[in-house]
């Protein structure tokens, strides 16, 4: 590595005044204090999100991000969530287990629109109160069931429980990638299929400081192309299509950042100036990095025995 000479040295010596080394150490002390900052300060966005589900500035937010809006705090819309139930074979026999199902507005959406019965599981206490009093003011709780449950950790259901398996963004949390598949794998009937989408698929150059800011609302697994199709193999479910779905990450990135930023002043009264300022930089690093698909969003949709037919998908973003 080259560095270059001090402005006030002479060229190519050392000479650096006493007065001068000291100013040079505290400018170079002053960059990595902010850079470890900047590292290491993290965000909250689902504690946030959850507790104050229905606050309308949130509302608002979500109807100009998602559209139709299911309480995400991710990268679907109702659109593609329509798409996986069809690739899923939802129907009114169906049971479907959703993995990281959030404040619980997805699973609300697929047993109304496809009649199936409904478990949703997560880690988030906030999550998972949000989730069951939707279940109870729609008039779904004898369909959707929501437990508070570590996904990583063997799930308390017996063999062949469920039809389909579902998990959205949620699987770049999870530890343990090829233990959860085989327990995937074992609650599926025979028939069963699952889909997962992970948006930690590494397609480019990424810094270490947008890692880090990538990562700033929480812990994250990131993982090179051809990870998650080796996983899946080698958990025994066999793979049907793979799709890049980055674009959504791109799109729904700026307009929550967008929606979030006319917000502004309101955002900063419930969050605090530091969360409101760290969730903009977070949505302003997902946009870069997966507009420059140097970080981009994969589903993956699998069954548990091998199809003698190809699918018939009418997804666009799906391959075989």
């Amino acid at each position: 590595m080259v560095v270059d000479d001090p402005p006030d040295s002479p060229a190519g010596g050392s000479d650096v005044s006493p007065r001068r080394t000291i100013e040079l150490l505290g400018q170079f002390t002053a960059a990595w204090e902010g850079l470890i900052a900047r590292l290491t300060t993290s965000v909250d966005l689902y504690d946030g999100s959850y507790s104050q589900y229905s606050n309308c500035v949130y509302e608002e937010i979500r109807a100009e991000t998602y559209g139709l809006d299911l309480g995400q705090t991710g990268w679907m819309t109702s659109e593609e969530l329509s798409e996986f139930s069809k690739l899923l074979q939802l129907n009114s026999n169906s049971n479907l287990l959703e993995v990281g199902c959030g404040a619980g507005g997805c699973a609300i959406f697929l047993a109304q629109s496809s009649g199936s019965t409904v478990t949703g599981i997560d880690i988030n206490e906030n999550g998972i109160r949000n989730a069951s009093a939707l279940a109870e003011s729609s008039g779904l709780a004898a369909r959707i069931q929501f437990k508070q449950i570590d996904a990583g950790e063997r799930l308390p259901f017996v063999d062949e429980s469920f039809d389909a398996v579902f998990s959205n963004d949620a699987m770049c949390h999870i530890e343990h990638r090829l233990d959860v598949l085989k327990e995937w794998r074992r609650v599926l009937k025979p028939d069963g299929r699952i889909i997962f989408t992970d948006a930690m698929v590494i397609t480019g150059i990424i810094s270490n400081e947008e890692i880090a800011t990538r990562s700033s609302i929480g812990r994250y697994l990131f993982l090179p192309p051809g990870e998650n199709e080796r996983l899946i193999a080698s958990s025994g479910l066999h793979l049907l299509t793979a799709g890049d779905v980055t674009a959504s990450v791109e799109n729904i990135s700026e307009r929550w950042k967008d929606a979030r930023a006319k917000r502004r002043d309101k955002l900063i009264q419930l969050e605090g100036e530091p969360n409101f300022l760290g969730l903009q930089r977070f949505l302003d690093c997902v946009h870069t990095v997966s507009q420059q698909r140097r970080l981009s969003r994969f589903s993956y949709l699998a069954s548990r025995e091998r199809l003698s037919e190809p699918i018939n998908s009418t997804s666009g973003p799906h391959r075989k």
